[in-house]
């Protein structure tokens, strides 16, 4: 690990959906259920591993019709899906291995950490609640503090501005392809997780890295 990274950043952004926790089976079948009884679509496992990755609900639906959803739809969609997703995951999350550990050495290290997600508030109380990582991250973006979602660079500017950092100096830790590409195009350098997307995938979209888990993460930093 030492060899093949050896560059210290002053902050890291995390992602929260498959970086904190490799929870994407429970959003995809969310997905595939309320697309179908909202939306009337028959995803396809490639319309999930494509367009469902990465991004608010608004944006992923427009990828999916070509046409941005009228705000009661969307709304209607987003109630429907996230309730939905909550029933599945309840009791059923665990965090990405290693984890733990690798936010108690950038701690020891003084180096500050943030949440970059596209979940909004309701999803976020929950996965920190079910994780017990309410008391880690507490800065955060969440998806409805920025205009443009991923894969916009939008939300990781602002995760390392609310650090008091610039994004050419974070690291930054992401499971979708269309998460890298925003943290990629903020300046970050991009450490990607496998839980979600294939490693050439996430190489291709500008990833320096992928890894399964954080495992070994803690000794790096030491």
């Amino acid at each position: 690990m030492k060899d093949s990274w050896p560059w210290r950043p002053s902050g890291v952004l995390f992602d929260m959906d498959g970086v904190l926790t490799a929870n994407n089976h429970h959003h995809r079948q969310a997905w595939a259920e309320t697309a179908r009884s909202v939306l009337g679509l028959h995803l396809t496992e490639e319309d999930l591993d494509t367009k469902v990755d990465g991004g608010r609900n608004p944006e992923i639906i427009e990828r999916l019709t070509g046409r941005a959803p009228e705000a009661d739809l969307a709304q209607r969609f987003d109630d429907a899906k996230e309730g939905r997703y909550r029933e599945l995951a309840t009791g059923a999350l665990t965090e990405v291995a290693g984890l733990s550990a690798y936010l108690d050495a950038l701690d020891g290290r003084g180096i500050p950490f943030s949440l970059v997600t596209s979940a909004g508030l309701t999803n976020v109380a929950f996965g920190m609640e079910q994780l017990g990582f309410g008391h880690r991250f507490v800065t955060r973006v969440t998806g409805g503090d920025v205009s443009r979602g991923k894969p916009h660079p939008e939300p990781f500017l602002l995760g390392a501005q609310r650090l008091g950092l610039s994004a050419a100096d974070c690291l930054a830790h992401e499971d979708a392809v269309n998460g890298v590409l925003s943290a990629a195009g903020a300046g970050c350098r991009v450490v990607a997780l496998t839980t979600t997307a294939p490693t050439q995938a996430l190489l291709d979209a500008g990833a320096s890295l992928a890894v399964p888990d954080f495992t070994g993460w803690a000794a790096w930093l030491a």
